[in-house]
């Protein structure tokens, strides 16, 4: 009982921890305390709701760019799904390691890195543009389709796309390869068709672990900064993109707003990883 107590993981997970939640409870402290107006660098104590009635009720924009990230995470996640749910079915008919390792090769990739490539590849200024020009498929680069920078997103979700699909994807081939039964080739000796052993085999298995991947890629697009940043426009801005120019304001009682806006962001990640947390001990 003792040895037992002494090598618990727990206890080995303590001091980490321990430094985990001081780091965060004080960094969440002292994010409710700015947003309620508490802001001691410019020596402001007096504590209202005002940020909140401003963002909430006064700012247009603060809705916009919430249904502008809500698109672009809810858009980039469902393709993602899609492609990655066709690429694991797909990979798991072939026991090959070199899969495998293609799909790790590209999640070594920052998403910072791959928006930067993302961005010299579909530029109108670009690569794809001049090869375009220059093979006569259009007059000059400029005529090229804005794909980055883009009011609707769709460099923003393509960034995404490439980087979520390799992650989704090990995800569903964790799966299917580790079944102790070919269930799909039963399935096929008992006569089904490939689009039942589909349906009613393969997409029951994978289904838990998709949408717990799912979520968690939900999550960090949402609250993700970098890639709006880089490839998305002045108006309208994802919310992290949104939140920081009023940290950069140069009047700092602006700070209460752009902490209210990030404290919305974490309640939203927080419930979206719970809920993910929730289907992933179901499937256990």
């Amino acid at each position: 009982m003792r040895d037992k107590f002494v090598y618990s993981p727990w206890i080995a997970l303590a001091p980490a921890m321990i430094i985990l939640m001081v780091l965060l409870g004080a960094s969440l402290f002292y994010a409710i305390a700015e947003s309620v107006g508490y802001i001691s660098t410019i020596g402001q104590a007096e504590v209202s709701l005002e940020a909140y009635r401003n963002v909430l009720t006064q700012n247009n924009e603060f809705w916009i760019s919430l249904a502008f990230s809500l698109w672009i995470s809810v858009a980039a996640t469902a393709i993602s799904s899609v492609i990655a749910l066709v690429l694991a079915i797909w990979l798991s008919r072939h026991n090959s390691h070199a899969d495998t390792l293609a799909l790790n090769w590209n999640l070594a990739f920052p998403h910072l890195v791959w928006s930067v490539a993302l961005l010299l590849f579909l530029a109108q200024s670009g690569l794809f543009a001049r090869w375009a020009a220059s093979l006569g498929w259009i007059d000059m680069p400029s005529q090229f389709p804005v794909l980055v920078r883009d009011r609707y997103g769709i460099g923003i979700i393509l960034s995404y796309i490439g980087k979520e699909v390799p992650f989704l994807t090990i995800i569903i081939l964790a799966v299917l390869r580790s079944q102790a039964v070919g269930y799909d080739v039963v399935a096929e000796n008992l006569g089904a068709s490939r689009w039942q052993r589909l349906r009613y085999v393969t997409i029951p298995q994978v289904m838990p672990a998709l949408i717990a991947g799912d979520l968690l890629v939900f999550g960090f697009i949402f609250s993700s900064y970098e890639v709006p940043a880089l490839l998305g426009v002045g108006y309208p801005r994802a919310l992290p993109a949104l939140a920081l120019r009023f940290f950069l304001d140069p009047d700092l009682r602006a700070r209460s707003e752009g902490m209210v806006m990030s404290l919305i962001i974490t309640v939203i990640v927080v419930v979206v990883a719970l809920v993910s947390l929730k289907i992933g001990e179901r499937q256990q």
